[in-house]
């Protein structure tokens, strides 16, 4: 069992309300505050795809979205410009900070190329995201794959015990076999253990934050959710700050039900504020001022 099905499991023998289901992550529905913040986030992500500029300019607002999302995944993992900065800029290649807005912008991009082949083939799909998140300059022995026994992380924002090489490979199969089965559980649930699960065992040596943030909005977009990609969850992570984004993640980590409703709920407000985001691209592009 993957570490996001033994979160599931705990959690819902936690709540005692949850029945056994074949989906081990229904159970999480089960938990208090839980329902309440998917049906939040479904009604916030009605209201943005029914304004009226998405019948005619939708393009240009996941466009919009792609890039903001980019620039909030970016200050998650220490590097916080401005967003015209980030529109401005095109070398991201010159200082530490500017790699991560580049491998931010890059991962983006590359999620809506990596959507067909998600269900069929997670791990593939976080290797390939981690090779661009790295970008050319990256030694090619350590890029695109799981860390190995003794290899460094180096991952800004999260200062916790990390599982070893082992536990790690071993989990990852358990979470590919998960999104591979598919379920029952609702997006918001299955993104945020996903987001959660990534962020806790830190596959890889680097950019293990921005690659979480990129699986978060893969699910988000494959579930139906949000298909056109413009509820960017990263803006919301961003705007809630690093100090809260990393308490909400300890109750993932702890795998305790007020943990875990803290996580999905704290997910939840993300996906709401990224789409309070658009839909202010929305209004600025019907009065011709974006």
């Amino acid at each position: 069992m993957s570490s996001a099905s033994a979160s599931a499991a705990s959690s819902a023998a936690a709540s005692g309300s949850a029945p056994a289901s074949a989906d081990p992550l229904a159970p999480l529905a089960a938990l208090p505050g839980v329902s309440e913040s998917v049906e939040s986030v479904r009604k916030a992500v009605d209201r943005v795809y029914g304004h009226r500029v998405m019948r005619r300019r939708a393009v240009a607002v996941a466009s919009e979205a792609a890039l903001r999302g980019a620039r909030g995944s970016a200050a998650l993992s220490g590097a916080d410009w401005a967003l015209e900065e980030v529109r401005r800029r095109s070398d991201f290649g010159s200082e530490p900070e500017a790699r991560t807005v580049g491998a931010a912008l890059r991962l983006t991009a590359e999620a809506g190329q990596l959507l067909s082949i998600w269900r069929q083939s997670p791990l593939r799909v976080l290797a390939r995201l981690h090779l661009v998140a790295s970008g050319s300059t990256a030694d090619g022995d350590v890029v695109g794959r799981p860390r190995l026994a003794g290899e460094p992380v180096d991952e800004p924002l999260i200062d916790l015990p990390l599982p070893d090489a082992q536990e790690v490979a071993g989990r990852l199969e358990g979470l590919s076999g998960l999104i591979i089965a598919g379920g029952s559980a609702p997006a918001l649930i299955t993104a945020a253990v996903v987001h959660g699960e990534l962020l806790a065992l830190c596959p890889f040596g680097s950019y293990n934050g921005l690659v979480a943030r990129t699986a978060e909005r893969i699910v988000l977009i494959n579930s139906g959710l949000d298909p056109k990609a413009i509820c960017p969850a990263e803006v919301g992570h961003a705007e809630q700050g690093r100090d809260a984004y990393v308490e909400a993640f300890k109750g993932y980590v702890s795998g305790t039900a007020e943990g875990m409703s803290a996580w999905i709920a704290h997910c939840g407000r993300a996906i709401e504020l990224g789409v309070r985001e658009s839909t202010a691209v929305c209004e600025a592009l019907q009065r011709g001022a974006a």
